[in-house]
């Protein structure tokens, strides 16, 4: 055994050790963060118990949606939010100064729903005023303790959908933040391909570490929390006025082990409109992030350890690949594949799992593809942007 390890050169040696500790890094990042159980679908806060003994009271729930220049969206999907099957609930539509006809299809839903309820963003606040203000106030204008969010362009994957969102709230006192999957419909595009991947990859990541009890962000297409939390915070007071971050900064700010849930049921998804061109996807991807750099520290730490974990992952194997002899090579083509097949699978079992459609081969062109475009989106200078 000495002899043959005498015979390999010392090079291989580190690059296959340095490719088999970071092959066991991705094993254990995937299946600790990005694969979900059968039984993890709805996570509790950190020391709560899950007791369903006894019968739980339906809690009241108001669900707000920032809308501006909406009119189609709200035509489309704003039923789906009103005809939930929720005993006690209201929806606030609040109008951020929109130039289409988003008043007139609120004054029609109005008079057909009276669940329905609507505020708006004054004018002259337009210069000061960003999604942020909105959903403040919507929340102000809330009835109810527990609140709900999403978007004028997402439509609830079910009639269940509130129930789902909330039943965290039900089983656990200590229950203050729910994180929610807000999906993209799929259609037959490169950019949807990769918003796709994006998506999920995004929400395994961020649902993953919060069942983790690591919750560093949420989603403004399918967030909750209570009233109380956001107005004892003072709301988004101290985040920055010209940045986005009304979902993901509130989350990291006060989202923790011991207060935040997460639900993953398929009936607790929203679908969106997904972005349709190169231009309108790069703004939302420079949009979002534009704020990441504010996280908690502890947040941004982790979120460094895995791509950079890949970056030296593809390193070491495309280094092996090249200076290696066929015996190299071929070691590093069954590591290659190794990682592969088991990213395809924690991906695929936890996508069917959670309801959204399963990604294929796509994903070994996309886990170089994808953060090489995150990284030349952050390099390049910054621009003015719509926060919305």
């Amino acid at each position: 055994m000495t002899e043959l390890l005498d015979s390999i050169p010392r090079i291989w040696l580190y690059l296959l050790a340095g490719a088999a500790v970071v092959l066991l890094y991705q094993m254990w990042f995937y299946l600790r963060y990005m694969l979900v159980g059968r039984k993890r679908l709805v996570v509790l806060p950190s020391g709560a118990k899950n007791d369903t003994e006894e019968p739980q009271k339906e809690i009241g729930v108001s669900v707000i949606v920032a809308a501006r220049n909406e009119e189609d969206n709200l035509r489309n999907y704003l039923h789906q939010l009103l005809e939930q099957d929720y005993p006690e609930f209201e929806v606030i539509v609040v109008n951020d100064g929109s130039e289409d006809d988003t008043q007139a299809v609120l004054d029609e839903y109005s008079a057909r729903y009276p669940k329905l309820r609507t505020t708006f963003v004054p004018k002259q606040a337009r210069i000061l005023s960003s999604k942020k203000l909105a959903l403040t106030l919507g929340v102000k204008a809330s009835r109810y303790e527990y609140l709900l969010f999403t978007d004028a362009d997402c439509c609830p994957a079910s009639t269940n959908w509130l129930r789902e969102m909330t039943e965290a709230y039900r089983l656990s006192g200590k229950t203050e933040v729910v994180l929610g999957l807000g999906a993209y419909f799929k259609e037959k595009s490169a950019l949807n391909r990769l918003i796709q991947y994006e998506t999920l990859f995004t929400a395994l990541q961020y649902l993953g570490m919060a069942a983790a009890h690591r919750p560093y962000m949420g989603v403004g297409r399918n967030l909750s929390y209570r009233k109380s939390l956001f107005l004892e915070h003072q709301g988004f007071a101290h985040l920055p006025v010209a940045r986005a971050g009304d979902d993901d900064l509130l989350v990291n700010r006060f989202g923790n082990s011991k207060n935040t849930a997460v639900v993953r049921t398929p009936e607790s998804l929203t679908w969106s409109v997904p972005k349709r061109t190169w231009a309108e996807w790069y703004q939302q991807r420079k949009r979002h992030l534009s704020v990441s750099g504010l996280y908690r520290t502890g947040s941004k730490l982790r979120l460094c350890f895995e791509p950079l974990s890949r970056a030296a992952w593809y390193g070491l194997i495309i280094t092996m690949l090249c200076i290696g002899t066929w015996q190299l090579q071929c070691a590093a083509a069954v590591l290659y594949v190794l990682r592969l097949l088991m990213q395809l699978t924690v991906l695929r079992v936890s996508a069917g799992r959670m309801g959204v459609p399963k990604p294929g081969l796509e994903v070994a062109f996309w886990d170089v593809a994808y953060p090489l475009l995150t990284l030349w989106i952050l390099m390049l200078p910054k621009s003015r942007h719509v926060y919305w």
